[in-house]
């Protein structure tokens, strides 16, 4: 009897171990499926600092990490400062900054409306997404809620083919800017993270999931006071009574 229970011990070991090994190797060939197809598919929409020529109508500006004091974290600054140069030649006419603001203590998107408005981009021009929880999340609201059919996507290298391929997948025709200014810190982590956010954007355009939150139609070519929360209109009066 004991030598039965060490048989059927083994071969039960044997299958879980096969089955583990088939679920592994099945979900690498996803991960590398997901990042060949993205990298290869926006290689040629993803544009070095300064490259970009074309005029678009929108300028999306992706969030990243902002400081209690409201400064911008450097990939953050370096993203905004090529927005406002693409913004300065003419080759954007609005700019939608779209990050986190889930919460009254954290907020991107009016810092980095503060700092656009700091480098010379028009009060009137700068329309918030607060609800840009996710690079999937803004593109898909950027076209649905924005009504934004072209833009420029500014971020870092690693994640714009990313950005670009949501965007496009969305319905916008997107190029990418490089905002690389600088060496940053977490290089190595943040080009890991991206690889498994490349598959993740995969499956969420299979799905067909939905952003956290959609809301009413904000049309970019419109006034961008229906984007304003408290903040910005206390910001806004301010800055015209300024």
């Amino acid at each position: 009897m004991m030598m039965d229970f060490t048989g059927t011990l083994k071969k039960n070991r044997r299958k879980i171990l096969i089955v583990m090994a088939a679920v592994t190797g099945l979900i690498a060939a996803l991960i590398i499926w997901a990042n060949v197809y993205i990298l290869r598919n926006t290689d040629s929409f993803v544009l070095a600092t300064g490259r970009g020529d074309m005029k678009k109508t929108v300028i999306i500006v992706l969030g990243a990490r902002v400081y209690g004091n409201g400064d911008p974290s450097n990939q953050l600054e370096d993203r905004l400062i090529v927005a406002a140069e693409l913004y300065k030649k003419g080759l954007g006419k609005k700019v939608l900054v779209s990050g986190d603001h889930g919460k009254t203590t954290y907020d991107e998107v009016n810092a980095m409306r503060d700092y656009l408005l700091s480098r010379g981009v028009y009060s009137s021009d700068i329309f918030l997404d607060h609800a840009g929880f996710r690079t999937y999340d803004t593109m898909v609201r950027a076209k649905k809620v924005f009504l934004v059919n072209d833009a420029y996507v500014v971020s870092q290298r690693y994640h714009l083919p990313r950005a670009v391929f949501l965007a496009r997948r969305a319905g916008i025709d997107a190029h990418g800017v490089t905002a690389d200014r600088r060496k940053y810190l977490n290089r190595v982590r943040d080009n890991l993270r991206e690889i498994l956010a490349r598959t993740c954007a995969m499956i969420d355009c299979v799905i067909g999931r939905e952003p956290k939150f959609l809301g009413p139609v904000i049309p970019i070519e419109g006034s961008p006071e229906k984007s304003y929360d408290k903040k910005t209109r206390r910001s806004f009066r301010m800055f015209r009574s300024g």
